[in-house]
């Protein structure tokens, strides 16, 4: 603690013991609290309470108030267990029994008690001091033990979750604190705390009361989650009997948090072993609990690594059940096999697909539940790719009215499906999730027949079409898994041809969501094609020549530039994007408006920069700006004419617009700029590097600056180095700082004026307004041969300003000094003094 703390806090104690003055607001207790935290992390609570007597001084005052705020009673308490937290803060606090005092259980017979911020800062406050054997045993003569277990039955979920936290942590600490020799299944040699502890918890585990059983599971969990030590093994024999017992029960009681318990124990390398017990108590869950939660404990089990197969075969079984009911109740042949052999009865599962909400949910987890399969990156089984791809499209199917299924079971299902979004929503995402099995070209052709039926449908809603793009263009691009490739390519480019004429009527659809959905889905298939490698997918097109063929054939850059005045900002960025990529594969085939005698990429640039000097939007004009990063990074510019005229304007335009992300892109940008145009030159951008005025890279050097300056750089750099957006001035300064090492080292280049070393932003502030001030008194001069655009007016600021201050001091959040403890300090007192003085003006 620092001298001005430890100055400021013997009146903060005082205001805050103070029954005259309002307490702080809990925020300013919760940030004391973490003050002190730190500081016995780093002092032992003796030696802190040595050195500010104060703070003994406010824990008794707040015990002995006659009607204490319980917010501050909470604050103290919590305080304490920080301080007791070391053996000798225990014993400072243990003279004159204040710790009894404390944490004893005096305080539970007050009336203050039924307040839930004194319970809660009790058990906070405790869990902190226990951290020795002491406090553990001071908790056990006490008496304040069964408190504690009370506690686990509190009103207040958050006091009972805190006291089964603080039980699991006394459980394990005694535990561990007192082994010596192995513990005896009987408990006969386990701490007394542990003993009491473990027959709590077992009378909880037998209880008739959902909520005591439900606790005790709840720090089960907790133990066997966070501690995988060898005796945790041996508690477990306590408590078998009753889990298992709790396993018979009709139904069976707490349910889920038994599939987390089993889940929690099988991650322990103490009961993962092939020869434990704990699988052959999996298997008879999955058959004793009911098919929904049956099918969360089968899909923790197939996500275990080292899970036997004997047990995750069965797993795999209950999971797909509900997809092997839907198989079996839509096919022409009732008695044909469906795809599995079942681990049970497959009569509850058809009973909760007979009513139309536990069909739903049930579809909904299962389909979940596969998707969750897919991202695993080991997964031993081979699952029934042909068949489940059926189910899935036959789902689909279901929820748009295209299937009737002659069954019963199977019509009502379609009927229940019908216009369900969350089905369609999870079933598209699982088709997509799918995209990397290896089908037949039929089964593709179902796939693509399936979802051109989603895409043509003017009912199909926003949500869903934009998960029919997904998993339209997952499966686009993982065509060539198919074991024929020359039926992929054609069942694939048959469907392109089909869908792009559907693009255009997305393009003129009222909802802005579907046609932003649908210039999404064309700009990620466009990436698809040769020649746009900054957006590159993980997979790509085997014959991507044909796919740029039939995007260039279709007619839809003519809609794609008409949405860039779209009434919605969201779908004129989406358009701006996707015009871009249009352009690098030359797609732009159709005459685009313009002036005469352009092309129309040209027309593209002129209607981009127009866009990002006069959209009132800030989406579209920062889409500019990344397609243009875009284009200069992959050299798409250079075909263009002037480039650094171009970029020039880029420059100007960003520098004068208020969002802070066009700037971070513009910047971006002029990072690339001088890497590039550094690269030309062949310099090197080494910080350690010399140039010497005499040598022949002084001259490239000096043409590289004399770009820089003609493209205004230096003037975008300064004034966004002055920005009052943090991230865009962070950004500048780290591109300036590299230049200046590079350029001002040891010897100019250029050596020309030099203001006053070490200067701030407030100096280059002037300077830029007092140039900008000139070119507006004097229009008819040309600002363009100003000393902007002058190498060694260029070297002379980098040489001028303090980056390095600067950059320190942006590295540091804008709100660094109010976090500091005496800011927090001198707030409490203030808002002490300024509640008095308010007092006294009333009379």
């Amino acid at each position: 603690m620092d001298s001005e703390c430890q100055q400021l806090l013997p009146s903060v104690c005082a205001v805050l013991a103070d029954p005259r003055q309002p307490v702080s607001d809990d925020t300013c207790l919760e940030k004391l609290l973490d003050w002190f935290r730190g500081i016995t992390e780093t002092d032992s609570g003796a030696s802190v309470l040595q050195e500010n007597p104060c703070l003994v001084d406010l824990i008794l005052q707040g015990l002995t108030l006659e009607e204490p705020n319980p917010s501050l009673l909470g604050f103290i308490l919590r305080l304490a267990g920080l301080f007791a937290a070391s053996e000798r803060g225990f014993q400072r606090l243990s003279e004159g029994e204040l710790l009894l005092s404390l944490f004893g259980q005096n305080l539970s017979t007050s009336r203050l008690w039924e307040d839930a911020t004194v319970r809660s800062g009790w058990i906070q406050g405790v869990h902190s001091m226990v951290q020795h054997v002491s406090a553990v045993q001071f908790l056990y003569d006490c008496g304040s033990m069964n408190l504690i277990l009370t506690l686990q039955k509190d009103t207040s979920l958050f006091i009972a979750s805190s006291a089964n936290e603080l039980i699991v942590h006394i459980l394990g600490f005694s535990i561990l604190s007192a082994i010596q020799q192995p513990l005896s299944t009987s408990g006969s040699n386990w701490p007394a705390s542990a003993q009491l502890i473990v027959a709590h918890l077992n009378r909880s585990l037998r209880s008739s009361v959902p909520s005591q059983v439900a606790q005790s599971l709840k720090a089960l969990i907790t133990v066997f989650r966070g501690c995988h030590d060898t005796w945790t093994g041996v508690l477990w024999s306590s408590f078998v009997q009753p889990v298992e017992s709790l396993l018979k029960q009709e139904p069976v009681c707490e349910a889920s948090l038994l599939v987390e318990l089993f889940l929690s124990m099988a991650r322990s390398p103490i009961f993962s072993h092939h020869e434990s017990e704990l699988w052959g108590l999996l298997i008879n869950a999955m058959q004793r609990l009911d098919p929904l939660q049956a099918s969360s404990l089968s899909l923790g089990i197939l996500k275990l690594r080292n899970c036997p197969q004997v047990v995750s075969i069965p797993a795999l079984r209950v999971l797909l059940q509900p997809m092997d009911c839907i198989l079996r109740a839509t096919t022409d042949h009732p008695d044909q096999p469906g795809m599995l052999e079942l681990v049970s009865d497959s009569k509850a599962v058809e009973t909760l697909l007979s009513i139309k909400s536990s069909c739903i949910g049930l579809l909904c987890q299962t389909l979940a539940h596969l998707e969750a399969l897919q991202c695993l990156d080991f997964f031993p089984l081979e699952l029934p790719h042909e068949p489940l791809l059926h189910c899935i499209l036959t789902i689909l199917e279901f929820c748009i009215g295209l299937s009737n299924p002659s069954s019963s079971l199977g019509n009502r299902i379609s009927r229940f499906l019908v216009g369900s979004l969350r089905v369609q929503r999870l079933s598209l995402d699982v088709l997509g999730a799918v995209s990397h099995w290896t089908i037949s070209s039929v089964s593709l052709g179902k796939i693509f027949d399936v979802l051109l039926v989603y895409l043509k449908s003017p009912d199909t809603k926003p949500t869903i079409l934009k998960k029919s793009f997904q998993a339209t263009l997952k499966w686009l691009l993982s065509c060539s898994k198919l074991t024929n490739l020359k039926d992929m390519s054609h069942t694939r480019n048959k469907f392109l041809r089909d869908l792009l004429p559907l693009l255009q009527k997305r393009f003129s659809s009222p909802c802005w969501e579907v046609r932003d959905s649908t210039l999404e889905f064309l700009a990620h298939l466009v990436d698809c094609c040769p020649g746009m490698v900054y957006h590159r997918t993980a997979h790509s097109f085997t014959d991507q020549d044909e796919l740029r063929q039939i995007l260039q054939s279709s007619a839809v850059t003519k809609p794609v530039w008409d949405l860039l005045k779209d009434s919605e900002s969201y779908v004129r960025a989406s358009a701006v994007i996707t015009l871009g990529r249009l352009a690098v594969i030359g797609s732009l085939n159709q005459t685009l408006p313009g002036p005469a005698r352009t092309n129309n990429q040209q027309n593209v640039i002129s209607k981009l920069l127009e866009i990002l000097g006069e959209d009132t939007e800030s989406f579209p004009r920062r889409a500019v700006i990344r397609v243009v990063t875009d284009w200069f990074r992959e050299g798409h510019l250079e075909l263009l004419g002037d480039l650094d005229q171009l970029i020039s304007r880029v420059f100007e335009l960003a520098n004068c617009d208020l969002d802070w992300e066009v700037k971070l892109h513009g910047l971006e940008l002029a990072e690339i700029f001088i890497s590039r145009t550094a690269g030309n030159s062949n310099l090197s951008l080494c910080p350690y590097a010399v140039v010497l005025s005499s040598t022949p890279e002084s001259s490239l050097l000096e043409k590289s600056l004399q770009k820089f300056c003609q493209v205004k750089l230096f003037e975008f750099l300064l004034s966004a180095l002055c920005d009052c957006d943090r991230p865009v001035a962070q950004k500048s300064c780290d591109i300036l700082i590299s230049l200046k090492r590079t350029l001002c080292v040891k010897e100019v280049l250029i050596k020309g004026p030099v203001a006053q070393k070490s200067q701030r932003t407030d100096w280059l502030e002037e300077s830029l307004r007092s140039w900008r001030s000139c070119c507006k008194d004097q229009p008819d001069q040309d600002c363009t041969a100003g000393p902007q655009q002058k190498p060694e007016w260029a070297l002379g600021i980098l040489e001028a300003v303090d980056l390095d201050g600067l950059q320190v001091a942006l590295d540091k959040s804008s709100d660094h000094m109010e976090k500091s403890p005496r800011s927090l300090l001198q707030d409490i007192l203030a808002t002490a003094g300024t509640l008095a003085e308010n007092g006294v003006d009333c009379y």
